[in-house]
């Protein structure tokens, strides 16, 4: 896959599907390669004639990495104290580094797809660059509204704690992503086992950086809450979200449409925080939905 300099740093990104099709930028969650946006996934987008953009984010995969550990427990103090907490990189520098895929592809303007941290970084795009959206589809994300219902404490310790080094147990490493896995899972869409295990070492064995999870967790703490710019954003806007998901949970997506103007909110019975492949259908026909929206006069 090719990269490019953008924002002064490496991104790795993919391009699929046909070069006159309509763009459509997608951008993955916290700690998630591009590659999570798998084959078959993308065979849908294809089908529907759209040109399927896939990039990792700084820190992740094959992107640039950074330095630093930042403490997750601080940063989100001083943002409830007002404060500017010191963080390796923000949030709305990931914004700028998914327009600058835009950039170096020569597209003016594409359909915007975002996936937890992904629809935050998403949400950013389309509020601070309205021009260069078409269309933006958020999928279990949240506005960083601090009233909203925090994670389940399973779902926190998915987070928080740290997974068995893959480099000295492979073993400890893979059961745990599975027990991780599920912890977040769609209990009305169960993964089976062998996917899970064959993504898990196949995203490792492609790039292992496990302190990139914290530091992209500390930008989106640092980020606080984006209601106010939410309200700015324009273009259709599609929020789809699982009634069971336990990290984020189902009010962050109620929340996300209920601040941005003519948001559709789509509540997705039985789904977590994952996006399991029974129901890449679904979501290819939201996107491909939302992305008609566009076309429609204001």
């Amino acid at each position: 896959m090719p990269q490019a300099e953008i924002n002064g740093i490496s991104i790795e990104y993919d391009v699929q599907g046909p070069p006159d099709g309509e763009p459509v930028l997608l951008i993955m969650g916290l700690g998630s390669q591009l590659t999570r946006w798998g084959p078959a996934f993308i065979e849908k987008l294809i089908a529907r004639g759209i040109r399927a953009i896939r990039f990792d984010n700084r820190d992740v995969g094959l992107s640039q990495k950074f330095s630093g550990f930042p403490n997750v427990y601080d940063v989100a103090a001083a943002v409830m104290k007002g404060e500017t907490p010191d963080v390796p990189y923000r949030l709305d520098d990931m914004a700028a580094d998914a327009v600058g895929v835009l950039d170096h592809l020569g597209i003016q303007r594409a359909h915007v797809v975002g996936v937890s941290m992904g629809g935050m970084i998403g949400q950013l795009v389309a509020a601070d660059y309205p021009t260069r959206v078409l269309s933006f589809t958020s999928i279990m994300s949240t506005t960083g509204n601090p009233a909203l219902q925090p994670a389940t404490d399973e779902a926190q310790a998915v987070l928080f704690t740290p997974a068995p080094n893959y480099q000295t147990d492979e073993e400890a490493f893979l059961a745990y992503s599975v027990r991780a896995a599920r912890a977040i899972g769609s209990p009305a869409y169960p993964i089976e086992e062998k996917f899970l295990r064959e993504r898990a070492l196949g995203a490792v064995k492609r790039s292992y950086e496990p302190l990139g999870v914290v530091r992209q967790l500390a930008a989106v703490t640092a980020n606080g809450d984006r209601r106010p710019k939410l309200a700015k954003i324009k273009a259709p806007v599609l929020v789809m979200h699982g009634d069971a998901d336990p990290l984020v949970r189902v009010d962050g997506g109620r929340d996300t449409a209920a601040n941005i103007p003519g948001a559709e909110l789509e509540i997705i019975p039985g789904m977590g925080h994952d996006i399991p492949p029974v129901l890449y259908d679904r979501f290819v026909d939201g996107i491909y939905r939302n992305m008609a929206r566009a076309k429609q006069p204001a």
